[in-house]
């Protein structure tokens, strides 16, 4: 019983988490470090993986995220960053991208993070309390329980992100401020 207890400390510290706002986003650009630093400080109390400089560096060559302009990230990148820093254990980097497109095609990007982020920490603020129909009595119970939800979770997800494709057109922008190009995404 007394790892239940445990597991219910941890709950309970988990059900104070608040992830940030777009406005609570840093206003400024940041380099690389001061990306990590933030990324891992917001994400990193939930006990996901934390973020390293080859990861993001990944990501850019994949274009999974804009690329930086002359070394520095922007909010529109942190916010992607933070989103991918919570999905990536449950959906590949390709389908994380097009939900993110998917979403914010119907909704102004600042929109549709507030409102995952207003979601999630909803959900962490409920964590434990009655989710499920019985409760468990130990923590081999909570565990299958956590576990099933993950499953339906991710299947419902899957399945809501197939309903709601819409078509979306790459195009490339030349970016005012330097000579990169950028790719942006656009509905047509």
């Amino acid at each position: 019983m007394a790892e239940f207890d445990q597991y219910n400390r941890w709950e309970a510290q988990i059900r104070q988490v608040q992830l940030p706002h777009w406005s609570e986003l840093p206003k400024f650009d940041l380099y690389m470090d001061q990306v990590i630093a933030f990324v891992n400080d917001a994400i990193g109390s939930l006990g996901v993986e934390a973020m390293t400089p080859a990861m993001i560096n990944n990501y850019v060559k994949h274009q999974v995220i804009i690329a930086p302009i002359k070394k520095k990230y922007q909010t529109m990148q942190l916010a992607d960053l933070l989103l991918i820093g919570l999905l990536k254990p449950l959906f590949s980097t390709e389908t994380i991208r097009h939900g993110i497109d998917q979403v914010t095609a119907g909704d102004f990007p600042k929109q549709a993070y507030d409102n995952f982020i207003d979601v999630l920490n909803e959900a962490l603020r409920q964590l434990g309390k009655g989710t499920a129909a019985t409760p468990a009595k130990n923590l081999n119970e909570k565990l299958m329980q956590v576990a099933v939800n993950t499953i339906i979770n991710r299947i419902q997800s899957e399945q809501l992100l197939k309903l709601i494709e819409k078509p979306i057109k790459k195009i490339e922008v030349t970016s005012k401020k330097s000579s990169t190009n950028c790719v942006e995404l656009f509905l047509f």
